[in-house]
């Protein structure tokens, strides 16, 4: 049976869907985990599957295979993650600029997250993971599914940014405040 008659016969036999489970299940997880972070990936994975079988009555078999629906799926998954994650940064960066303004904490808080914004995807989340997670080269390349190379040269390019960006908001506001 084919994926697309597995997915045409499961809107009339539902335990059909279960073929594409089976079929492609394991290559979406690969893909999610390559482009978030393990368990945010495993929670989506399964997402994927789950939102296929809620539309399953809308894809259109005319315009392609059902795995390109998969994908498609997780793709539109992974933007709404990432813009999960860059309003939770953008609020702590409003939070130094609209909180009080004497609590330190709060506006390094801002600070951060307004530079985390600026770096890429892919670097934030290895600063973030040797930052915030504490773990070691090794752990990072694991976690991601990248080589230890990788991870050393996205952790530098990353802190280079980092480094760039908080050195020019301290000239801003030593000016700011001598002015």
């Amino acid at each position: 049976m084919t994926d697309r008659e597995a997915f045409a016969r499961s809107l009339s036999e539902p335990e059909l869907f279960l073929v594409l489970f089976e079929r492609h299940f394991e290559a979406i997880a690969r893909y999610l985990a390559r482009r978030l972070p393990s368990d945010i990936a495993a929670d989506l994975s399964s997402e994927v599957f789950a939102q296929a079988f809620a539309g399953r009555d809308r894809f259109d078999a005319a315009a392609g295979e059902p795995v390109a629906f998969l994908y498609g799926i997780a793709a539109n998954l992974i933007r709404r993650q990432r813009r999960k994650e860059e309003r939770m940064l953008r609020a702590y960066a409003r939070a130094g600029a609209d909180g009080p303004t004497a609590a330190a904490e709060v506006e390094d808080t801002a600070a951060i997250a307004a530079v985390l914004l600026d770096l890429r995807p892919e670097e934030r989340e290895v600063l973030l993971l040797y930052a915030w997670a504490d773990l070691d080269y090794e752990q990072i390349a694991v976690a991601l599914g990248v080589p230890v190379g990788t991870v050393r040269s996205r952790l530098s390019r990353g802190r280079e940014r980092l480094r760039t960006r908080l050195a020019a908001i301290a000239t801003t506001t030593e000016e700011a405040l001598d002015g």
